[in-house]
């Protein structure tokens, strides 16, 4: 009796867990044709540290303009371009970072925002200087230059 009981509460586990987890986030079949609002430069700011940190690779492909850079400052310096940068982040699809994010914005014009990234972690600090642009009223990152502390 024992047995059937701890049976029963093991499948009652199961079933709420699992229940539990299709009431999360919606996960996109098809992230390419995920569309993510980036009418405002704000938006796009909070979804390039969504993208960066919580590991969302929906609509990834349109928060960088065609032309998009992104410089690593370290002790070697790299360049990676925009192809890199999107196929590194769909491979970190899900994985979050353990930091402390904030962003302020630094410049802002109709067309053009420069905000500075901050990701605090353990033992370092991650920089990032965000240049923005709209682009036909959508805002899209057009450079990134992180660098450590």
């Amino acid at each position: 009796m024992n047995t059937i009981a701890k049976t029963f509460a093991a499948a009652a586990l199961i079933a709420v867990s699992t229940f539990t987890m299709a009431a999360g986030k919606p996960e996109v079949a098809n992230p390419k044709k995920a569309v993510v609002n980036l009418s405002t430069a704000d938006l796009a700011i909070d979804h390039y540290v969504a993208v960066m940190t919580e590991g969302q690779s929906a609509g990834v492909e349109q928060l960088f303009t065609s032309d998009f850079s992104q410089k690593v400052q370290a002790s070697e310096d790299k360049t990676n371009s925009r192809l890199e940068v999107i196929s590194f982040l769909k491979k970190q699809k899900g994985e979050q970072l353990n930091c402390k994010t904030s962003s302020i914005i630094l410049q802002e014009s109709a067309d053009y925002m420069i905000a500075k990234v901050t990701m605090q972690f353990e033992g370092f600090t991650k920089t990032d200087l965000v240049t923005l642009v709209n682009d036909g009223g959508n805002w899209k990152i057009s450079q990134s230059i992180n660098s450590y502390k």
